[in-house]
């Protein structure tokens, strides 16, 4: 009996993303790192159009799939084929992906060790041009019926898998790889590859847990599997009191990325745990301010602010340390091209410096009027500002399709989120009733704000 089962994937689709594209065909190909010994194909009826521009690269008509099984008809034995299998693939990311969203659509979900060739052959034939399964069958020479069907791309990538394991120190190259560059020894005791492995592949907050069960570690990720498999694949002081401390890991799925940031934040306030260096602080007492010179221009400073003298300042965003404060305040004169001099980064007479590089208009020295440099100065202050000015609801993605992640900041600040029916009736009342309440703070608001900017297909409910 071989030591692994390989199952060597590939589908053809109606598209590229697996959130919205469907699968058309799959094959999976058994290998024992020497032979074949099975192998699967179908045709698969995505229940959705099929365009063109597929049919033409494919030969997958409309026609061909009308009467082929849908894809929960063919779930059950793709699960048993694969089960205790590393799931290879020529870029594994796109026929996992779409093969985990065909099962999470079903509530089930779907999950194997990995392993990708384009990344293998990379690592084992260094110096070609390209990777793609085109480029190394040309190179290799190896025949292919069928290129752009499913079962004739599995069998080149079987071929191709074949070949780089002939060479022994190849094994241990893939070993690497389905161990996600984890060397076992690097585990804490009472951790194994599997138990890593069993891990969701799912976005949300961790919890590393010592032997008496206390939590040493909050972290959050997109990916809790590969991030937690990072931890211990690392070479640093960190990782190694991570391998020292940690007993078990514990998790909390959130769905939404914003939410998982924002219950990360939460939780090392919280806990507090020893391993933990970033966010660690519930004190905001270092803060960008604006005022105006004697000239009239926008002037910007860092200062440590006393609550009792909070009154004294136009407060724009507030930081737990004075090097956070100064590095934002240096982010927005570059961005807005403001007078080192005005945001007091600067001392001393005559110009800025920023001005001899062209970096600074010239405010300093008498080169650009007040209400143009105050325009762009203006754009700054809005940049910075860290308080809400309106009272609204964020709807971002939930746990799984059937819900939708809620986010709620009501009087400048981050109030909590909670979760509703992603079918039923959204309204006010709804949305409220569905929020957990968690304490918001500075960060909390820089990390709304961030997210936003990058998230545009995020839904805002403005509350009146």
């Amino acid at each position: 009996m071989p030591d692994k089962l390989y199952a060597i994937v590939d589908i053809e689709t109606t598209g590229g993303r697996a959130s919205r594209d469907k699968i058309t065909e799959i094959a999976i190909v058994l290998h024992d790192g020497y032979e074949i010994i099975d192998t699967f194909e179908t045709l698969i009826n995505p229940e959705t159009y099929i365009p063109y521009g597929i049919t033409e690269l494919t030969g997958i008509s409309q026609e061909m799939v009308e009467d082929a099984p849908k894809f929960y008809e063919v779930a059950k034995e793709i699960v048993e084929l694969t089960e205790g299998c590393v799931f290879v693939a020529h870029n594994v990311r796109f026929d996992y992906g779409f093969l985990r969203a065909e099962f999470k659509r079903l509530g089930y979900s779907y999950s194997r060790k990995q392993l990708c060739t384009v990344r293998l052959s990379r690592k084992t034939i260094p110096g070609l041009g390209s990777y793609g399964l085109s480029s190394l069958i040309r190179y290799m020479g190896i025949e292919v019926n069928n290129r752009h069907r499913a079962m004739g791309d599995a069998m080149a990538t079987a071929e191709l898998f074949r070949r780089i394991m002939e060479a022994q120190e190849n094994k241990t190259e893939v070993k690497s790889m389905v161990n996600m560059g984890i060397k076992e020894s690097k585990l804490p005791k009472n951790l194994s590859i599997a138990d890593i492995h069993a891990l969701p592949e799912e976005c949300g907050v961790y919890y590393m847990h010592d032997v008496e069960g206390k939590v040493v570690y909050v972290g959050k990720s997109i990916d809790i599997k590969k991030r937690i498999a990072s931890h211990f694949a690392e070479q640093t002081n960190k990782a190694a009191r991570l391998q020292e401390l940690v007993h078990d890991i514990t998790f909390e799925l959130t769905g939404s990325e914003l939410i998982a940031l924002l219950l990360e934040s939460h939780e090392i306030k919280r806990i507090r745990p020893p391993v933990n260096r970033a966010q660690r602080s519930r004190r905001f007492p270092f803060a960008v301010h604006y005022y105006y010179n004697d000239d009239g221009f926008i002037c910007f400073d860092v200062a440590r602010v006393m609550a009792k003298d909070r009154s004294k300042y136009h407060l724009l965003s507030e930081y737990p340390k004075p090097g956070i404060a100064k590095g934002r305040l240096n982010m927005i004169l570059e961005d807005f091209e403001l007078c080192a001099k005005f945001c007091n980064v600067q001392k001393g007479s005559g110009p800025c410096f920023n001005y001899h590089i062209s970096k600074c208009h010239g405010a300093c020295a008498g080169k650009e009027d007040r209400d143009s440099y105050n325009e762009r100065a203006h754009e700054a202050l809005e940049s910075l500002t860290a308080i809400f000015k309106e009272n609204f609801f964020l709807l971002d993605k939930g746990r799984n399709d059937d819900e939708k992640a809620v986010v709620l900041v009501k009087d400048g600040n981050y109030q909590g989120f909670g979760y509703i029916d992603a079918n039923g009736q959204v309204d006010l009342t709804t949305l409220h009733d569905s929020i957990t309440f968690y304490e918001g703070n500075p960060e909390t608001t820089r990390i709304i704000q961030s997210y936003l900017s990058k998230h545009s297909e995020v839904k805002v409910i403005r509350i009146d």
